[in-house]
């Protein structure tokens, strides 16, 4: 069996408006829900970035200490640090095989960073992963240049609305702001 459904959504409206959510459901299988309150988000490096991740849990906090100690390495720089994690997450057999995504964000930007090498700065300010992470991208973008909504209000929103309409999503949304 394998856990999946998650959903995180990062979006950014200035330097010093930036929010991280995501919602608490982990689902076992395709039918059972094992947990309603998973926390998915975390600030790390002395509070400085933000990070948010889907897929296996265990892997996923796994990559997040290898994060943070790259952002330690490279005395904080958000893009060095998750450059270098995704070339070592995708040349190291045991990394490999750890199933998760990673999205990160500080007051220069939010990146997506994957096990296959990639690491995407949106065009935008706004992103979504997992399970319900087109919903979610989708609202947040119609809400970012609509409205005046500060990140935190969109990242709930947009979460409330994947909830809505994704079954690996739930509305115990978890927040981290900067």
């Amino acid at each position: 069996m394998e856990f999946r459904g998650t959903t995180i959504c990062a979006v950014r409206r200035s330097e010093n408006d930036i929010c991280i959510g995501g919602d608490g459901q982990v689902t076992f299988g395709e039918n059972t829900i094992m947990k309603h309150k998973a926390k998915k988000v975390r600030k790390i490096y002395e509070g400085t970035v933000l990070t948010g991740f889907a897929g296996s849990v265990s892997d996923a906090i796994t990559l997040i200490e290898k994060f943070e100690k790259k952002l330690e390495e490279h005395g904080g720089n958000l893009r060095h640090a998750a450059v270098d994690l995704a070339q070592v997450w995708r040349s190291d057999n045991a990394m490999r095989k750890l199933e998760a995504l990673l999205l990160a964000a500080d007051k220069e930007g939010i990146l997506l960073i994957s096990g296959n090498g990639e690491v995407i700065e949106p065009d935008e300010d706004c992103v979504a992963i997992g399970s319900g992470g087109n919903y979610a991208y989708a609202a947040a973008k119609a809400l970012f240049h609509n409205t005046d909504l500060s990140a935190e209000e969109i990242v709930r929103k947009s979460l409330e609305i994947a909830a809505s309409i994704c079954v690996y999503t739930n509305d115990n949304i978890s927040t981290e702001k900067l």
